[in-house]
Formats: C-alpha cells, structure tokens, sequence
C-alpha cells in the first residue's frame, strides 16, 4: 500500500465509498465505487461533478431510473462469438441488460440532462433480440413452447405419448384381474419410464420389463409389455426436443454474437449511470453540494461536516487553507475536534476529487491536489520497537520526500511525543520545510511555541477549538486567527484535582508561558463576548428587515388602494365630462335659435321664457352631475363564484382573479398587482376562462403525484384484505401520478394473496391489462399492471 493510499484509508474515504456502495444497484457499479481513486486531473474531476450534479437534478425532477441488478455478460458474449452455445440463464441475463438499457433510454427521452446527455445517447436498445429471448425461454430451465412450432409440435406428441401409456396403466391397475398382482394399485417412473409396482411372487402374472426391485426385494417395477412401444415413442420424442431446445439455444447464441459490441457497451453505460446516480443518491442523503474548483490551491469549506458524524450532532466547521496564507496550525483542548478538523479537511477534498459532493454549504471552494498526505493517530508497533514519537517521525519522512507544490500535508500533534523544547523546535523545521516544497499544511498542537510562531509568520494562520470557560466543555467549533488554549488546569479542576496541585503546577510554568496563556484566555472572553454582541446585532438586524418588509408591503397596498381610487376618480370625471359636453352642445342650439327670436320685438316675451326654460335645463344638469349615471341591470351569474374563475369588474372593466369568497359572499379579487373586495353583483363571471394560477397548480399537483407515487408496492406480509385495500389505494395514486404500468409484489407463497389480488384488479375499472412477471421481473411473485388514462 502506497503512502497516498495509507492517507486515504487514515481519512476514512474507504467508508464513505462503501455509503456509496450501498447506494448502487448493480454488482458492477458496487465494485467500481469502492475501488474509486481521486482524480488528479482537473477536467477529469469538473466532469465527475457535473455529472453528479446533473443526476441529482434528475432525480427532483425525474425519480431514480429504471436500473436494475444486470449481471456481467462479457463471458458468455465471448464464448458465443467463438460459436459456443450458451444456456439458459445466460442468455436470460442478456435479455435483462437489453431490458434495463431500454428502459434508461426511456428515462432520458425528451429531457434535458445536461453532462449525462451524451451516455444516455450511447445506449442501443434492442427490442427485437430482448423479446426474442424472453418469449422463448420462461425460465432458467425450461423453454417456452411458443420458441418454434417444431418445438410445439413435438411437446404436443409427448403429451398425447405420456396420455396413451397413463391410459394403458390405468387400465391394468383397476382390472381385477391384476390386483393381486400389484402391490399398490399405481403408476410410478423409474429411469423415466413408467411403470407399475408388482409383488415378487406373482412375477409371471405381469409380462414385460423390471426396471428396478424395492431395497426388501418384496416389490418389482414393471413395465408392462404393452406400453415398451409407447415408452419407447417417448423417448425418441423427448431425444428430438432436447436437440430443438440445443437448435434454438444456438440460434439465439448467434443473434446475442452479432449484438456483442452493442450489449457490451450497455452494460459498461449502465454500470457507470448506476454509479453516477449513486452518487446523486448520497449526496441527497447527506445533504451535501458541490463544491467549486478554485484557481491555483486555495481550499475554502463552509459550514463543513464530517459525512461519517450523525447530521444531528455533527457541529459545522468553516475552515480554509492556500490563497493568504499556506499553513494552517490548529489548537486548543483535548477532544475539542482539532483532529475531526483537519480529517474533515483533507477527507472532503479527496471526495471531491472521486467526483462526490461535499457535506458542506454552497460557495465552498477546492482545488485539484496531487497528493494528500496524512500522518495522524497512533501507529506506534511493538513488534518493529518503534514509539510514538519513532511512528510518527517515520510517516513524517516518507511524507516530506512525496511532497510538492500540489500536495495537502495533515500532520496531527507534529512534534510530539519526545521533549517538548525539542518536539516544537522540530515541528517548526519541518513545516518550514514542507512550505519550501511549496506545499499546504494543516496541523494540530499543543506546543505554545507554534502559537507563537503561527502569530509572527506571514503566510501563517492560527485557528482553535473553542472552548467554554463557563461550561469548561468544548464546543466543537473552529474559530480562525485566534490561537487556542489547552485548559489543562481547568480541565483538571472540574475533574475533581486537587486545588493546591492546581497552584503549584500553574507557578512552574515558564513566565513567558503563563503569560501567553492569560492573553489567550483574555482574546478568547473577548471573541466570545464579541460573538454575543454580534448574535444580538443580527437577530436585530434580521427584525429591523422583517419590519422594513412589512412597511413595503404596507406601502404597497397603499399604493394599490390609491391606484384604485385614481382609476375610480378617473372614470367618474371622464363620466361627468360626457354629460357637461351634451349639455353644452344642447345650450348652443338654444342660444342660436333665442338670437334668431331676439330678432323681433313681439317675440321678446317669448324670448324671456325661453331664457328661464335654459337655465332650468342648465341648473339639472348641474344637479346630475353628482349622481351616478344609471347602469344596466346586473344579469345573475350561471352559477356561484369560486375560488379561483376569473370575473370581470364592472366598474372598472378590468379582469381580476378570484382569491377567496367570504361566507357573505364578498369576494376577494387579485387584478395585477392590486387586491380588491367586491360584491359578486359588483363583477360579471367570465366563463372559459382559464386561471393562470389555477393552470400552474393543476400543472405543479400533476408533478408532485408523479414525483411522489412510486412504480411498484410491496403486499408480501399482509392479509389478503388489507392487502386488496392497499393496492386499491396504490392503483388511485398511480392513475392521478399518470403512471402507464406499476408493479404489485405479492409473493409466490401459497398464492391465495396474489389470487385476491388479481380478483380486485379485473374489477378495477382503471386497469387496462395485468399480467404476472417474467424473468427478471420477479416471474410469479409481482403481477404487472397496465393503466387506464
């Protein structure tokens, strides 16, 4: 084992590949995703997440296609190019790969599924041969009749063959003049003739063949003369159909030849989309996102977690190394999560690099190493005499000679184990060494001296564990740029130390020491009071936006409303307007016919009149003015209004949306952007008019049933009469889904459960067709049922 591969196994990606494992379907995709290495090359990595991607993608919208459990057929493809006849079952799990490669063309057909698109393409249904198999082979060892009339001719002559010697044997063993002959008036087979048990002292009573003799020799099996001839028939016939199945077998093997390259090439598709969607599969599960591929070596992963910790109790990280600085040294208390840190580092860059998503938020960045190298745990060996600190100083040689500029190096407590003066003083040295070569760090310490040497050193970045000085517990929780403390005697006073121990060990330490540590254990009450004050400033900020959204959307309505009464003003002026103008045009032909009257003297009284009568008519229709103009008589609607049917507002002459109707009938409008009350008299009810909204959630309710019924159910365990209504309630669900075909598993058993089964579905108005499984399928266990639509 290579030191790459030792560091892999150390940052447990072993595990996560057997999750991924797990959560494939085929043996060969199971294989391929435990032996999956890191890629080292960065296009080779980019496409691996986007295939990733794009399979997720699939599933929230598709479901997970139909992949099943094809086995390797490369063999059997081999040995019948070379004019080899293959049986049965290999040529049924040929049938199942052209199968399974039909049904994931039909997965992708008409959709868009960006980086699988091309392999989707590559694949070859071939109907013809799958069907041709299946048809004529039921089962790993029998062959249908329908496989060749020659076949079915000859199987109807056994019949008719076996019927004749029954018929005969029959005969002989209800006459009584063979009963006391016989010792069991029955008909039995030895060596695959038929014969009849007949007691050894009446031997002579029965003429023809003893094919055998009972171990206490009181009974011999014979077969009587009279049917030799037919037995013999029998024989011949079933010699002529073993060499029809031989001559069927073979031309089917010859067929699968021509096809080998296409088949081959399906099952090495399927194997890889297996494992793709697997990938898919996982990262769903573990609620993970695929990482970006950063420029140069900066490593940048947000609100990470280690995929091996429960979701639930797992605290997320946000750690980085590369782009400013190059080492990053971790410290801080015992089990407060330095080591978790750094595996969590080094195992998500690897995941990233086998093509997985990563358990961290979006926005996490990686880059493509060439290496990463570990040295963390306990190796130390009783059998080679070597220590800790020997284990570690070998792993850290062997490390050191392997790196370069595109190596990640994980060191876990460098330097200790020996003298602490000397293990500090060496640790330095060596990451020194190690940013020569060019590569990026990530170490965990106790050593103070490193603290000190991460504060002064540029390209250098301290981060700790957080500890809690009110709980002395550890939170979990990487703080980056301040260093850590050890809490060594903090620790020990809640375990119970004695106080004075605690005094005396706290005045041997170096004053340099100490007073490093009070400054770290002043910076560490500081940050987190910051932190306080910072958690408050937020939750108040997050109020202030939740009440500046609340006041836009006030001023929105506002707005809306005045909108709505400019538009009433609007049409009310525009009304008025129209009766002043008819009024006006009215008053002109009056004036010119009162000059034409003002003309002669005897008319002036006449003229006066006039006038007065002018004014009238003026003054009323001043008067109208402020009253409303009479409108036509609301017809009823066809039938109530609805959440939902879209109306017409009469007074506006606008169409609105129906929201809500109230229980006394006021209705609640949604015209563009404004939200109106209205009385249904108020509106006039457009029929046949489509609801947008209406049409979105119908089209978004048809989705969600497809996405959420799933192809087949499982009744086995269940009574026969829960089980009728559960499959009752599973047909509805799959008709709403728009499901064509679903899959009822049953059981073989006794067959009573599939008899009432069966019963409900040929009364089941929305089932087409149903029929029982075939091999691959679950043959006699599941029934399939095609749908009515």
């Amino acid at each position: 084992m290579d030191l790459f591969e030792k560091s892999l196994n150390v940052l447990e990606l072993p595990a996560v590949l057997e999750m991924l494992a797990s959560e494939a379907v085929c043996a060969e995709a199971k294989s391929r995703a435990r032996s999956l290495k890191p890629s080292t090359n960065r296009f080779e990595v980019a496409d691996r997440l986007s295939e990733t991607t794009d399979a997720k993608k699939l599933l929230v919208v598709k479901g997970t296609p139909a992949i099943s459990d094809v086995r390797d057929v490369g063999e059997s493809l081999g040995r019948a190019r070379m004019g080899g006849m293959l049986n049965m079952r290999e040529l049924l799990d040929i049938a199942v790969v052209l199968r399974c490669a039909r049904s994931v063309a039909a997965y992708a057909d008409a959709s868009d599924a960006g980086s699988l698109t091309g392999l989707f393409r590559s694949l070859h249904p071939n109907k013809y041969l799958e069907e041709r198999i299946t048809d004529s082979i039921v089962s790993e060892e029998e062959m249908a009749d329908s496989a060749s009339s020659e076949l079915a001719m000859i199987r109807r002559k056994i019949r008719a063959a076996n019927a004749r010697v029954r018929e005969i044997l029959q005969r002989m063993i209800t006459s009584a003049s063979y009963q006391k002959a016989l010792q069991e008036p029955i008909i039995t087979q030895r060596g695959d003739r038929y014969v009849i048990p007949v007691k050894a002292e009446h031997r002579g009573s029965v003429a023809g063949l003893v094919h055998d003799v009972s171990s206490s020799g009181a009974t011999l099996f014979i077969e009587p003369m009279s049917v030799v001839e037919a037995n013999n028939e029998i024989r011949e016939l079933e010699v002529k159909e073993k060499r029809e199945i031989e001559r069927i077998l073979m031309e089917l093997s010859d067929e699968s030849a021509n096809f080998e390259d296409d088949i081959r090439t399906d099952y090495d598709i399927i194997a890889r989309l297996d494992l793709i969607f697997a990938k898919a599969k996982l990262s769903s599960l573990l609620n993970c996102s695929e990482p970006e591929l950063s420029e140069g070596w900066k490593t940048v992963l947000r609100r990470a977690r280690h995929p091996l910790l429960p979701k639930g109790s797992a605290v997320p990280i946000d750690i980085a190394v590369g782009g400013d600085f190059d080492t990053l040294v971790i410290t801080g208390p015992n089990t407060g999560g330095k080591t978790v840190s750094i595996k969590t580092l080094g195992l998500l860059c690897a995941m990233a690099q086998c093509g997985l998503h990563v358990t961290a938020d979006y926005g996490s960045c990686v880059p493509v190493y060439g290496k990463i190298l570990a040295d963390i745990g306990d190796e130390q060996s009783i059998e080679q005499s070597l220590s800790t600190f020997s284990s570690h100083m070998t792993n850290i040689v062997s490390i050191l000679k392997e790196a370069g500029e595109d190596s990640l190096l994980l060191f876990d407590e460098l330097g200790a184990g020996t003298d602490p003066a000397e293990g500090a003083a060496l640790a330095i040295s060596v990451i020194e060494h190690a940013r020569r070569l060019g590569a990026k760090l990530a170490v965990t310490t106790h050593y103070a001296e490193l603290k000190i040497y991460a504060t002064t050193e540029p390209g250098v970045m301290n981060a700790s564990c957080e500890f809690d000085v009110e709980t002395l517990r550890p939170t979990y929780r990487l703080i980056m740029g301040i260093p850590g403390k050890s809490n060594a005697f903090e620790i020990s006073r809640r375990l119970g130390l004695d106080e004075s121990i605690i005094e005396d060990a706290s005045k041997r330490i170096e004053t340099g020491d100490a007073e490093l540590e009070k400054v770290l254990e002043v910076l560490q009450k500081e940050r987190q009071t910051m932190e306080k004050r910072s958690e408050e400033t937020r939750v108040l900020l997050e109020q202030a936006r939740r009440d500046s959204e609340r006041a836009a959307e006030l001023r929105k309505s506002v707005e809306a409303e005045k909108e709505k009464a400019a538009l009433i003003a609007r049409r009310e002026a525009e009304r008025i307007i129209d009766g002043a103008r008819r009024a006006a045009d009215e008053t002109f032909d009056e004036l010119k016919e009162l000059r034409k009257l003002s003309m002669t003297n005897e008319n002036v009284r006449r003229m006066n009149e006039a006038r007065a009568k002018l004014a009238g008519k003026l003054n009323d229709a001043s008067d109208s003015f402020g009253e409303e103009q009479p409108e036509e008589e609301p017809a009823a609607p066809p039938r109530d209004i609805e959440a939902g049917d879209t109306v017409e507002i009469r007074r506006l002459g606008t169409r609105a949306e129906v929201i809500s109707v109230s229980p006394d009938g006021t209705l609640t409008l949604q015209a563009g952007i404004m939200k109106i009350t209205a009385k249904p008299e108020e509106v006039k009810l457009l029929e046949g008019v489509a609801s947008e909204t209406k049409k979105y959630i119908e089209r978004s309710t048809a989705k969600l049933s497809s996405m959420s019924c799933p192809p087949d159910i499982d009744l086995r365990g269940l009574q026969a009469d829960e089980a009728v209504l559960m499959a009752e309630r599973y047909i509805d669900s799959a008709v709403m889904a728009k499901l064509n075909t679903v899959t009822i598993i049953h059981g073989k058993g006794t067959g009573a459960l599939r008899a009432a089964v069966q019963t409900m579905l040929r009364k089941n108005p929305s089932v087409r067709s149903f029929r029982l499984g075939k091999y691959g399928e679950g043959e006699t266990g599941v029934t399939v049922v095609e749908l009515k639509h």
